[in-house]
């Protein structure tokens, strides 16, 4: 495919449905949609669910490891960063949803909580399209890479850095931190998480603008 440039999500999903075709119709259509922290990828999988009424979601997310996991290996300050996830996990996920009709289940981050709740959600044997978001899914590095692999559909989110730093910033905001906190929160792990996604991510197929 070449890469195409959009902007809203019923022009994603347009676009989308025109490539079915060209696809395995016996297996589940797997859709990335990538992009550094805060950019908006779950808000943008939330509108392409509504335009795709057979999908379900799959965040990355939901495969943080537990702070008691990352306590002992000095890691709990570092959450969010590619180590801090369960990349295995998430690959054997997505393979049995890509090649098994059963239901598949999906753990789900609770962000109050900050913990993933196990077989939180499920994928139905009736979705036959999954959108799966996060920000490493597409990281051109071991077993990031494999996860890539599965994708047949794979969408980058575009972003000036000024929005993605406000974005952040309102995020820890709304978390219960104060302002000079919430800009080190942000610029101490997710803006270097972000610049890691945009430059070390194998290309895509559509660039998806954010609106600024």
């Amino acid at each position: 495919m070449s890469i195409v440039t959009l902007s809203n999500a019923a022009s994603l999903a347009l676009w989308i449905q025109r490539h079915r075709d060209k696809l395995d119709a016996a297996q589940r259509l797997l859709i990335a949609i990538v992009g550094p922290p805060g950019v908006g990828k779950s808000t943008l999988a939330v509108e392409l669910a509504q335009e795709l009424p057979d999908s379900r979601i799959v965040p990355m997310d939901g495969f943080h490891l537990d702070n008691r996991v990352l306590q002992p290996r000095d890691q709990q300050g570092i959450k969010g960063a590619p180590e801090t996830f369960d990349a295995l996990g998430l690959l054997a996920t997505l393979n049995r949803i890509k090649n098994d009709d059963s239901p598949v289940c999906i753990p789900v981050f609770d962000r109050t909580e900050d913990l993933s709740r196990a077989a939180a959600d499920v994928v139905e044997p009736t979705h036959r399209t999954v959108i799966v978001e996060g920000n490493y899914l597409l990281l051109n590095e071991d077993p990031w890479n494999r996860i890539a692999a599965l994708f047949d559909v794979s969408v980058m989110l575009a972003v000036s850095e000024k929005t993605l730093v406000e974005r952040l910033v309102s995020r820890w905001l709304t978390h219960g931190l104060d302002a000079d906190s919430a800009l080190q929160k942000a610029q101490h792990n997710d803006i270097p998480n972000g610049k890691h996604v945009l430059a070390a991510s194998l290309p895509v197929d559509v660039i998806y603008q954010s609106g600024d």
